[in-house]
């Protein structure tokens, strides 16, 4: 049975659609039977599934295992929870060979889509082409696999737990933290995990709703963090923990409402992480702040940095066998006493960790971060066909004629463009027919005088920096 996707939905990091429109019950079913085919050709038999809390997951979710069990695998439904959970399912079972979640993450409710995990490894841009090409062929193989159910919450927030091993519970009593779980799927977990927590903890938004009616579950996006901030101020708290919708991106603010971005965490945890791992490699994606690669050297880590995308990353840290890695967007990724993967719940809770170890609060540990002076993500539309085009042409010129001004470039993912003032990035999106540039500098002076080099450059490639446009 031959099977057709949408052709906007086999995206670079994940599979993504709009329920009803280019997603539903039989593209599951197709990605059940193809991710199943791939993963017995690997030699593989069992796949863990879980969902999201979106209305649309549990139809996915059966079309899905129907899929998986056509072709011949095995399934281990863990039922409605965070993403993190799921790949906790795949990682800590010698049994279990793959894992795929249900999940539209921060896209709108009407979205849905799947994040897949394939023998320890990220699933992504050519795995998600072949499962493409192997549904249109039909090529898929056949079989009866069994189906059994597992609970794993209880497990997954003992191993969460684990995050706070040898230190003093007194360093800890004190703690009084705010939590948002956005009404995602974290938000049981979140529950059982306050619960077990030295400290004092005040929850927001726990019970699961995929219609999201307190806010959109974005931490990266100030405004979704607001209900957040007046429970930090009302409660006088040490800091507080948001998390998107299905838990595998955090946010987070000190005890002064100032939010903590992701590149801001990463500095916080490399300081806790480089005093007993000194000289390791910590990743982050080109769109972090300079004061971060800066830090991590101070601290005597090796800052690396790579291309945007939490696939990509894990992929990298694979690679370099680096303890930690983290994304502006909010994914963490500890390989140090975790499994690598992006797990916001955990990243709470190494939060906690590094406050307690380091002997500082959350909002001291933010205040000593460097002040820089930076534009948020501008996105703004390139057709699709254009953008990678018009990418190359830009990098071509600011590598064989850069110009006085500039410094260096790295090409690692679109351009980064190093200058006196401080530093500008322009890549193209591998999810939306988009450009997204970012610029940083310590005066105002000097961040006008970036973005007018964008501007430059977008120009001579006969484009302009219009209105930006959302995720």
């Amino acid at each position: 049975m031959k099977h057709q996707f949408h052709q906007t939905v086999l995206r670079e990091y994940d599979i993504r659609g709009i329920i009803g429109e280019t997603l539903g019950a039989d593209d599951a079913r197709a990605i059940g039977r193809a991710f199943g085919t791939l993963l017995r050709d690997a030699g593989g038999t069992t796949v863990a599934v879980g969902y999201d809390g979106r209305v649309s997951s549990p139809m996915l979710e059966h079309a899905l295992v129907e899929g998986l069990t056509a072709s011949g695998c095995d399934v281990v439904r863990i039922g409605m929870g965070a993403t993190p959970m799921l790949y906790y399912a795949e990682a800590s079972d010698e049994e279990v060979d793959g894992g795929i979640e249900i999940t539209g993450s921060h896209n709108p409710p009407n979205y849905n889509g799947f994040k897949m995990v394939f023998q320890g490894r990220p699933f992504f841009g050519a795995d998600i082409q072949k499962l493409g090409e192997l549904a249109a062929d039909g090529a898929f193989a056949s079989g009866t696999g069994n189906v059994t159910t597992r609970d794993i919450l209880g497990a997954y927030v003992e191993r969460l737990l684990e995050g706070l091993a040898g230190i003093d519970p007194a360093k800890l009593e004190g703690l009084r933290v705010g939590w948002d779980a956005g009404n995602g799927a974290a938000g049981p977990a979140l529950e059982a995990l306050a619960a077990r927590l030295p400290g004092e903890h005040h929850l927001l938004f726990t019970e699961v709703d995929g219609h999201f009616p307190n806010h959109h579950p974005d931490p990266t996006v100030e405004a979704n963090l607001a209900d957040l901030r007046a429970l930090v101020a009302d409660k006088n708290l040490d800091f507080g923990v948001a998390f998107d919708g299905d838990g595998d991106r955090i946010g987070a603010i000190d005890g002064t409402g100032r939010v903590i971005w992701g590149d801001q965490l990463l500095m916080i945890y490399a300081e806790d992480l480089l005093k007993t791992s000194p000289n390791a490699t910590i990743i982050a994606d080109v769109k972090a702040s300079r004061a971060l690669f800066d830090r991590v050297t101070e601290l005597g880590g090796t800052p690396l940095m790579w291309k945007t995308g939490h696939s990509l990353i894990k992929s990298k840290m694979k690679e370099t066998g680096a303890p930690l890695a983290g994304e502006m967007s909010g994914h963490v990724f500890f390989a140090d006493q975790y499994y690598g993967f992006d797990d916001a719940l955990y990243a709470g809770i190494r939060l906690l960790a590094a406050s307690a170890r380091l002997g500082k609060s959350v909002t001291e540990l933010r205040g000593a971060i460097p002040p820089m002076l930076n534009t948020p993500e501008l996105r703004f539309q390139v057709d699709e066909v254009r953008k990678f085009a018009a990418m190359a042409e830009i990098a071509g010129r600011l590598i064989t004629n850069p110009g006085p001004e500039v410094e260096s470039v790295n090409a690692t993912d679109g351009v980064r463009v190093n200058t006196a003032d401080g530093w500008w990035l322009l890549r193209a999106s591998n999810t939306q027919d988009v450009l997204v540039a970012r610029a940083e500098s310590e005066t105002p002076e000097g961040l006008e005088r970036l973005l007018a080099q964008i501007d430059a450059q977008l120009a001579a490639s006969g484009l302009e920096r219009g209105e930006s446009v959302g995720h």
